[in-house]
């Protein structure tokens, strides 16, 4: 019988991606819109100062 699980070694994979940051339906082409219409960067850029 085996001990707890306590004794036994896990190996984890950093490099495995299990769920995307960011979903085919949250980007513009799954809205329907140009993705070269995307104002994301700008929207960074235009930040309030109370925001950093």
């Amino acid at each position: 019988m085996p001990g707890p699980d306590d004794d036994r070694r896990v190996e984890f994979l950093d490099d495995l991606e299990i769920l995307p940051d960011t979903t085919g339906d949250e980007r513009a082409l799954g809205w329907g819109d140009d993705p070269a219409d995307d104002s994301t960067d700008r929207l960074i850029a235009e930040r309030p100062p109370h925001w950093d």
